[in-house]
């Protein structure tokens, strides 16, 4: 059986690891970070990237579910912005 790669932190079970990163973004300035839709939006559009890998970005290492936050950001794929 082969084990689902497409999946946010969260939905992989990564429950401690995922508590740690929302730990981390706990500690961000409010103003830093993007409404929910956009959120919400961005993650859908890493979810069926295929560059990610259970929660984690191929194209720069981050993990999707804070750089997606960040309102500042971009998508890393320099070939092919998706947001």
């Amino acid at each position: 059986m082969q084990n689902c790669k497409k999946c946010l932190l969260l939905e992989a079970g990564e429950s401690v690891t995922y508590s740690e990163i929302m730990q981390y973004v706990a500690t961000l300035d409010k103003e830093s970070l993007c409404d929910e839709n956009t959120l919400k939006q961005r993650l859908a559009v890493c979810k069926a990237c295929d560059n990610l890998l259970s929660g984690m970005c191929l194209k720069c290492g981050c993990y999707v579910e804070v750089r997606a936050r960040l309102a500042a950001s971009d998508c890393p794929d320099a070939d092919n912005k998706r947001w």
